[in-house]
C-alpha cells in the first residue's frame, strides 16, 4: 500500500507499535425518548414490528473527566416514521449535537427481543457503513461511519423498557497498529497549535459544519491549518503539506481514542487506499478547541481484502456492555412519572390497545373533549359515570338534589360510609369528588338542583326560584354535548326532554323497573332549521323569527326516531305522592343498573361514531348484514330488557306528533313563550295534552260504542 504524499511530510515514528485500542461508545437514553416511543407504539405502530430510524447525538468531549454519551432524546424518534426516507431528512444538529442515523427495532414482546438474532443485526449494519464507504456516501455525509442500532421492548403496562445499544464497528484484520500518540501540543509547533485551534473553532462556529463529525485538517509549509470536509480530499493533495485526519471524540482518555475512530480508520484505508494514517482526536473545553485534551496520533492500517468484493458481509463488533459483561439494560420510569400523568397513560392503555387489532377507528380524541352531562347521581349516574371514564370521557357533570343515605353505598358505587355521616353529604358533589379519587385527570363537577316536574305545582311565592331552576338546567344542557336522563321519575325526565330537543343534543335515558329496564337514545330535533346549541332561552326574538320556517320534519333523512314520551297518551304527572314506601324508592335487582348503565354508555359511544350522529336511523339485531360496514355494530334506538328471562330486544320507535316532549307544536310553543310556557305545563300537566291534541285523542277513543255478540256457541270452550 502506497503512502500518501500528504502523509509523508509528517516525521516517522520512532517508537514500537502495539495494537490500537478504543474507547467504547457510551449510550444515554433521556426519559422524553420513551414517552415518545411509548406514544408511538400506542397511537401508530401497534404490532407492527418494522425498523424504526432514529437520531442519536453526540459532541466531542469538553471535560477532562467526563466522556459523551450517544444520546437519544425525544425528537430522535419521527412522529411518523413513514415521512422519513433518509437520516438527512430527519433533522439538523448544532454543535452540541451531532446527529447520528440509528435504526430501532422495538419487539412486541419480551421473548422476541431475546429472539432477536443480535449477530446478524450487527453485521447487517455493518454491511451498510461498509457500503457507504465504497460508494463515497461517506465524503457527503460523514457521519454514517457512526451509525448505529438499539433493539427493545417496551413493556406499557408498567412503565418498564428494556433496551440495548450497538455500535457497529469493523474489525480491521489484522488489527490497527498505533505508533504513536500525544496531546496535541506535544505534537505540533506553537503555530499549528495557534493556527489549528483558531481554524477549529471557526469550523464548530459555523452552522453549516458544526455538526459534522469527520474532516480533514491541512498544515502549509508555513504552519497554517485549514479545516475542510472530506469531500476536499483531491484538494489536500499537495507536495509539503501535511494532513491530519480529525474527528469529534467523545471519549476524554489520554491513552485511548474514542469508538468513532475504528470506523475512520477502514474508511481513510479503504477509500484512500492509506497505510499510515495521521490522526485528530478533537476534543473541547467551554466550548472551545483544548489542545492540552485533543490528542494527535500514527496508526498502521491494512483493511481486509475481502471488503473488495461488493457481497461481503464484513465481521464487526460493537454490542454495549452492562458493568463489563454482554447485557442489556432495563428502565422503570414508572417510580419518577408523575403520578398523575401515569394514570392518564394506563387508564388510555386498553383503549389505544383496541385500535391495534379490534377497533382502528376508534376515536379518542372526539371521546376525551366530549362533555357528558348526567341527571341523576343515584344507582344508574354513578355507574354511566364509571363507564364514561372507562371509555375515555374526561369531562363530566352530574346533576343531583339528594344527600347520601345509609342505604346508598352498597348500590351507588361512587358513594363511601362517610359520605353518610351528619346528613349525608351531597350527592352530585360527592359523586364528582369521587370521581376525581379514582382519575385525578377527569374533568368532574357536582351541582345540586332540583329539576322541576309537571304535576307538581310549584306555589306563587317560589315561582321565581323554580325558573331560575330551570334557565339553570337549560344553560347547562346548552353548555354540554351529551344528556343522561338517569333519574327516578317519568315526570323528572320531561324537562331535559323538551330541553334536548329545542337544542338538538344527543340524550340518552336509562330507566328501571324492578327486574326490567329500558335504554334508549332520543332522536334529533323536530325543526330543520336549528338555532345553535350555545343559543340561550333569553335570545328568543331571534328563535321565534325562525319557528315559522322550521316546523317541517327532517324528510331528507327518513322519519326522526322517538324520545321517552312519545309512546305515552298522557301528560307526566306526580308519580310519587300518596305511594307507600316501596314505591317511592328505587326496588330494582341489584343487577340491572350496571347492564342498564353500560348499555346507554355503549349507546354513546355508537352515536359518536356514526357518520350521521345523533341523525342516525335506529337499526334492529337482523337489520345490518355486513359488519364491516359498521365496526361498532348495529345502533339500536331502544333496548328493553327482562331478567327474569335474561332476554334482550332492541326496538325502534318513530316520533309522534302528538309527543307531549319532543314535538313541533310543543318546541315551537316553549320558543314562542319560554319560561311562562314551562311554568303552565308545570302547574297543568293536561295544558300539554290539550296542546298536542292527547285531550281530543282520549275523547275520541272514548267515543267509539262497540258491539258485543253476547250468543255462545258449542265451540267456546275451544
Amino acid at each position: 500500500m502506497a503512502e500518501s504524499p500528504s502523509t509523508s511530510s509528517w516525521p516517522s515514528s520512532e517508537r514500537a507499535g502495539k495494537i490500537l485500542q478504543f474507547a467504547p461508545f457510551q449510550s444515554l437514553v433521556e426519559d422524553g425518548f420513551w414517552r415518545r416511543l411509548s406514544s408511538l407504539k400506542l397511537d401508530t405502530l401497534g404490532i407492527d414490528q418494522s425498523p424504526i430510524p432514529i437520531i442519536g447525538f453526540y459532541a466531542p468531549c469538553s471535560h477532562a473527566q467526563v466522556s459523551n454519551h450517544m444520546t437519544l432524546l425525544a425528537e430522535s424518534l419521527p412522529h411518523d416514521p413513514t415521512m422519513w426516507s433518509s437520516p438527512s431528512e430527519m433533522t439538523r444538529g448544532n454543535r452540541n449535537r451531532c446527529p447520528v442515523p440509528g435504526i430501532l427495532y422495538n419487539t412486541n414482546t419480551l421473548e422476541s427481543f431475546h429472539a432477536l438474532d443480535r449477530e446478524s443485526l450487527l453485521k447487517m449494519e455493518a454491511k451498510k457503513i461498509l457500503e457507504d464507504i465504497c460508494s463515497g456516501k461517506v465524503e457527503e455525509d460523514s457521519a454514517l461511519l457512526s451509525r448505529f442500532l438499539v433493539i427493545s421492548f417496551a413493556d406499557l403496562k408498567k412503565w418498564s423498557f428494556r433496551y440495548w445499544f450497538a455500535f457497529p464497528a469493523l474489525v480491521l484484520d489484522p488489527p490497527a497498529t498505533l505508533l504513536n500518540l500525544q496531546p496535541a501540543l506535544e505534537a505540533l509547533n506553537l503555530e499549528e497549535v495557534e493556527s489549528l485551534s483558531a481554524a477549529c473553532n471557526e469550523w464548530r462556529n459555523s452552522s453549516s459544519t458544526a455538526d459534522v463529525p469527520f474532516f480533514l485538517v491541512s498544515f502549509t509549509s508555513s504552519s497554517h491549518a485549514t479545516v475542510r470536509p472530506l469531500k476536499d480530499w483531491e484538494a489536500c493533495q499537495v507536495d509539503g503539506q501535511k494532513l491530519l485526519f480529525g474527528f469529534y471524540d467523545p471519549c476524554h482518555l489520554p491513552n485511548n481514542p474514542g469508538w468513532p475512530l475504528r470506523n475512520f480508520l477502514a474508511f481513510i484505508s479503504s477509500r484512500w487506499n492509506i497505510e499510515k494514517v495521521h490522526f485528530l482526536c478533537y476534543r473541547e473545553k467551554h466550548g472551545l478547541a483544548d489542545l492540552g485534551l485533543s490528542l494527535v496520533g500514527e496508526a498502521l492500517v491494512s483493511p481486509p481484502q475481502a471488503w473488495r468484493d461488493p457481497q461481503c458481509i464484513p465481521k464487526a463488533v460493537g454490542w454495549e456492555l452492562k458493568r463489563g459483561k454482554l447485557a442489556s439494560r432495563t428502565i422503570n420510569l414508572a417510580d419518577s412519572m408523575d403520578p398523575e400523568r401515569l394514570a392518564v397513560s394506563a387508564a388510555d392503555l386498553n383503549l389505544k390497545l383496541m385500535r391495534w387489532r379490534t377497533l382502528p377507528s376508534l376515536n379518542l380524541n372526539v371521546l376525551s373533549i366530549v362533555r357528558c352531562l348526567l341527571l341523576g347521581a343515584g344507582t344508574l349516574g354513578c355507574q354511566v359515570a364509571r363507564m364514561l371514564m372507562a371509555w375515555g370521557v374526561r369531562k363530566i357533570t352530574l346533576l343531583d338534589s339528594g344527600r347520601v343515605a345509609m342505604s346508598n353505598p352498597v348500590r351507588q358505587s361512587l358513594y363511601t360510609f362517610e359520605d353518610c355521616l351528619n346528613g349525608g353529604n351531597l350527592k352530585a358533589v360527592a359523586a364528582a369528588r369521587s370521581l376525581k379519587c379514582i382519575f385525578p385527570a377527569v374533568e368532574a363537577e357536582g351541582i345540586k338542583l332540583a329539576i322541576p316536574m309537571p304535576g307538581h305545582p310549584v306555589p306563587a311565592h317560589e315561582s321565581d326560584g323554580v325558573l331560575e331552576d330551570c334557565k339553570h338546567l337549560q344553560s347547562l344542557i346548552a353548555s354540554h354535548d351529551v344528556i343522561f336522563l338517569l333519574t327516578d321519575t317519568r315526570e323528572s325526565r320531561w324537562l331535559p326532554t323538551l330541553f334536548c330537543a329545542n337544542l338538538n343534543k344527543i340524550a340518552i335515558t336509562a330507566a328501571l323497573g324492578f327486574d326490567s329496564y329500558l335504554v334508549m337514545r332520543h332522536g334529533a330535533a323536530p325543526l330543520v332549521s336549528m338555532s345553535d346549541s350555545s343559543t340561550k332561552v333569553e335570545d328568543m326574538s331571534t328563535v321565534v323569527a325562525q319557528v315559522d320556517t322550521s316546523l317541517t320534519i327532517d324528510g331528507d333523512k327518513g322519519q326522526r326516531l322517538g324520545c321517552y314520551f312519545c309512546n305515552d297518551v298522557v301528560a307526566p304527572i306526580d308519580s310519587t305522592s300518596n305511594r307507600t314506601l316501596d314505591q317511592q324508592c328505587t326496588v330494582t335487582r341489584p343487577g340491572l343498573a350496571p347492564i342498564a348503565s353500560a348499555l346507554a354508555v355503549e349507546l354513546l359511544v355508537g352515536i359518536l361514531h356514526h357518520p350521521n350522529g345523533i341523525h342516525a336511523p335506529g337499526e334492529i339485531a337482523t337489520s345490518i348484514t355486513s359488519s364491516s360496514e359498521q365496526p361498532f355494530g348495529i345502533l339500536p334506538h331502544q333496548i328493553r330488557g327482562s331478567m327474569p328471562q335474561f332476554s334482550q330486544m332492541t326496538l325502534v320507535g318513530h316520533s309522534s306528533n302528538s309527543c307531549t316532549a319532543c314535538s313541533s307544536t310543543v318546541v315551537s310553543e316553549y320558543r314562542r313563550r319560554g319560561m311562562e310556557f314551562i311554568l303552565q305545563a308545570i302547574n297543568h300537566p293536561s295544558y300539554l295534552e290539550d296542546l298536542t291534541g292527547l285531550t281530543e285523542l282520549m275523547k275520541s277513543a272514548s267515543s267509539f260504542k262497540l258491539d258485543w255478540d253476547n250468543e255462545t256457541d258449542d265451540d267456546a270452550d275451544v
